[in-house]
């Protein structure tokens, strides 16, 4: 917006002269209102539609528990976890492991120079364990892109 000042005294000038600066002070005003508004009504915006939630009796959501993870070296012997086992005492182990939480997952891992039998063996002796989720674990390959 342009202001227009008042005639210079000459004789013969009896119009006016457009200014050529620009007042921002309403502009800045406006925007400060505007920003005070859209920060105090973006939170409001936000909030979901209010609910009256029924109430249940059902048990509450249990966390996950870690994973067993079964691996067999290079040279056939077993651990769990970084424990060493022989046949008979991994079976035991897993017997009570099983008992304790037969949900819980089972990683399996065997070193890539293991008898493919030696593998099977230990997945019988998880699968009779009572073990219902066993997954085999392998590296991923790097593949060039």
């Amino acid at each position: 917006m342009a202001i227009d000042l008042p005639p210079s005294g000459e004789p013969g000038e009896d119009h006016y002269r457009p200014l050529a600066q620009i007042n921002v002070t309403p502009m800045v005003d406006v925007m400060l209102v505007l920003l005070v508004i859209f920060m105090v009504t973006a939170p409001l915006l936000t909030v979901g539609v209010p609910l009256s939630l029924p109430k249940s009796s059902s048990a509450a959501v249990t966390q996950p528990r870690q994973p067993i993870i079964v691996s067999i070296n290079n040279k056939g012997a077993t651990f769990i976890g970084d424990q060493p086992y022989s046949g008979d005492t991994l079976r035991q182990q897993l017997t009570v492991l099983a008992a304790a939480d037969p949900t819980r997952i089972v990683y399996v891992r065997g070193d890539r120079n293991i008898l493919y039998a030696q593998l099977m063996d230990v997945l019988d002796i998880v699968d009779k364990a009572g073990f219902a989720k066993v997954s085999l674990l392998a590296e991923a390959a790097n593949s060039a892109p």
